[in-house]
């Protein structure tokens, strides 16, 4: 008899209909996972956010019982040695103040607050040059880009509220918690702290040389005219091209480390900088603005507010709550959004 044949056990091969089947499925999956995943580490990288404007209002009340009161939005101040440097060239930030109250304490300890952050060169004090350029993580939201956008810079994402932008966006003796050499103490927030915002988060510009995008998130109008007004910040063509949103977490000029309820969150509108050019030292070059809050946080922004509490304020909210949550004694009722 002729042996039997074994007969193989092994499957036929895929036909090419069974594979692209296949491969859609695996491509479906992805495509229903993958939003998943994003939205997971959107979550974690807001949370870390929120970590970071509550480290900060932390600070700002450990300021507040050391001091007796809450640091100044922007210094300004005549500087013996110099007398004719303006004495808006100070420009110290809340953040640069509140360096001490951190666990970034060692990044104050290469800045001399005692003089100016700029000289009359225009160029940043000898002295503070490797301090100014410190990045500092806890002021960036790991959910922005994370990098320096202007050469011998530290930027930041944390901004400090100086109200809603009245008088056309001026620094000085604004309805907010800061503005230049204010000291403002919890007391004076007769709004109620849980109603009053203390800082926010904003966008960093497109690094310094790229292509102006004239996108409202990283791009902003300017002009060397001060007070702004709404007709002007409108129809003017020109864009700022050489300081990026968010560069020096150690000036408080509206560019950097301050902004207003001008505009209500993610606003459409790009934000508007003027120089005022006129009056003796301790006017020239003060720097207006009205800086909106933005985020890359979907929806809205992070908001610490003056009793410590951080809110995701939505972009859509009602512009008369959104300004009555910038004032400090306004005598407004906001709603928490």
């Amino acid at each position: 008899m002729r042996p039997a044949r074994c007969r193989s056990l092994s499957p036929a091969a895929f036909t090419l209909v069974e594979l692209l089947v296949v491969i859609a499925i695996i491509g479906v999956l992805v495509g229903l996972l993958l939003p998943a995943v994003q939205a997971a580490r959107e979550s974690a990288r807001r949370t870390s956010c929120v970590n970071h404007l509550r480290q900060l209002g932390v600070a700002a009340q450990n300021h507040h019982d050391a001091k007796g009161g809450l640091p100044s939005g922007a210094d300004s101040k005549a500087w013996p040695s110099t007398p004719n440097n303006a004495w808006t060239f100070y420009r110290w930030s809340s953040l640069a103040h509140l360096t001490p109250y951190l666990e970034e304490a060692n990044a104050l300890g290469l800045l001399d607050l005692s003089i100016p952050l700029y000289a009359n060169t225009f160029d940043v004090t000898a002295q503070n040059k490797p301090g100014v350029a410190q990045v500092v993580p806890l002021f960036l939201c790991p959910s922005d880009l994370g990098h320096v956008v202007a050469p011998g810079f530290g930027p930041t994402n944390y901004v400090a509220c100086s109200g809603t932008g009245a008088g056309g966006g001026t620094p000085f003796d604004t309805d907010g918690v800061f503005y230049v050499n204010s000291r403002t103490r919890l007391a004076e927030i007769t709004d109620g702290t849980s109603h009053t915002a203390l800082m926010s988060e904003s966008i960093l510009g497109s690094p310094k040389g790229t292509p102006l995008a004239r996108d409202p998130d990283v791009d902003y109008k300017w002009s060397l005219s001060a007070p702004l007004t709404e007709l002007f910040c409108t129809n003017t063509p020109q864009w700022n091209v050489s300081d990026p949103r968010g560069f020096a977490w150690v000036s408080g000029e509206y560019r950097c480390a301050s902004y207003n309820h001008y505009e209500t969150p993610n606003s459409p509108k790009p934000d508007c900088m003027g120089t005022r050019l006129a009056g003796g030292p301790q006017f020239q070059f003060s720097a207006y603005g009205w800086r909106a809050a933005r985020s890359r946080h979907p929806g809205g922004v992070n908001v610490l507010l003056a009793d410590g509490g951080v809110r995701l304020v939505h972009e859509e909210i009602d512009p008369v709550v959104w300004r009555a949550l910038s004032t400090r004694a306004g005598g407004e009722v906001a709603v928490n959004e």
